[in-house]
């Protein structure tokens, strides 16, 4: 009788609904499951760059500091990418002749910017600001893992929302005194994380209009 209500297609139909009802469960544990591997937050995200420009050699070896490149990261929402003429500030002289410099070189002579990959690359919808943080005294390391050790620089940490959020329920361990802020390794002193906190006055919102605008 029933197949003279229901024609026999839906004998298919109901194995597609069955599969998607018992199925579907399922893949939405697997796919939270997946949403916080370190593949799909990036964490260890490592991109070629046009230049193989080594932070170990810069920042760790050399003690050249962040800011030299990174311009505006204490004065601006971005940090600046640094221009091929901040790199032939020592090029010029050193190296002048690396093949491994030459794109650095045709940026240079053609007022080009150099073509890097962003490696710590947060969502269109997030709103993350370099100046209030960096102000606050909010150490680079905490963000960025240690740089000064990274001959090709890769993401270190995850940059999630809950990560984020966990650092404005509690910013007070990653503080440290201005002066430091640029400092890899850095170890605070007694209390100095506390006294950071209570002399800038660092209350950093939870709110969403914070990082979503």
């Amino acid at each position: 009788m029933s197949r003279f209500i229901f024609p026999e297609w839906t004998e298919t139909l109901k194995k597609w609904i069955n599969l998607l009802v018992l199925g579907a469960p399922v893949y939405l544990v697997a796919l939270i499951a997946y949403g916080v591997t370190p593949e799909a937050i990036r964490i260890g995200y490592q991109p070629d760059q046009p230049v193989p420009y080594s932070h170990a050699l810069h920042a760790g070896e050399l003690g050249i500091d962040c800011r030299y490149c990174h311009t505006t990261v204490d004065r601006a929402a971005k940090a600046a990418v640094p221009p091929a003429a901040t790199c032939m500030n020592c090029h010029s002289t050193v190296k002048k002749d690396s093949d491994a410099l030459l794109p650095i070189r045709a940026a240079f002579a053609e007022n080009e910017p150099v073509r890097w990959t962003r490696v710590n690359d947060l969502p269109d919808y997030v709103y993350f600001n370099h100046q209030a943080h960096v102000n606050a005294a909010v150490g680079c390391e905490s963000c960025h893992g240690r740089i000064d050790q990274m001959a090709k620089v890769y993401q270190a940490k995850p940059l999630t929302m809950e990560w984020c959020i966990e650092c404005h329920k509690n910013p007070t361990p990653n503080l440290r005194l201005a002066e430091n802020v640029t400092k890899m390794g850095y170890v605070p002193g007694p209390h100095e994380h506390e006294d950071v906190a209570k002399k800038n006055e660092v209350h950093p919102p939870i709110n969403c209009s914070t990082c979503h605008r």
